[in-house]
């Protein structure tokens, strides 16, 4: 992974709860899928979270039942 990408997986992974969270979360999906590695059902509910700060992508990814190797790779992250 090269150091853009890196840091934006560090931000995609960020826990929720710090404020303004959720826009830097979706803008981090934002990079993955203009790289092509996100699908657009994926970033939807990034750009839906971005101003729930609280509320947790994981959660909504796993609830729609879309994105499940997301889901998996950042949970994995945030061990």
């Amino acid at each position: 992974m090269d150091k853009e990408s890196a840091a934006h997986w560090t931000i995609l992974a960020s826990p929720p709860g710090e404020p303004w969270s959720g826009r830097a979360r979706y803008a981090a999906a934002m990079h993955f899928h203009q790289r092509g590695e996100m699908q657009a059902d994926v970033l939807e509910i990034f750009r839906y979270l971005a101003r729930l700060d609280h509320e947790d992508p994981v959660t909504a990814l796993r609830r729609y039942h879309i994105g499940a190797d997301w889901a998996a790779r950042i949970e994995a992250a945030r061990r």
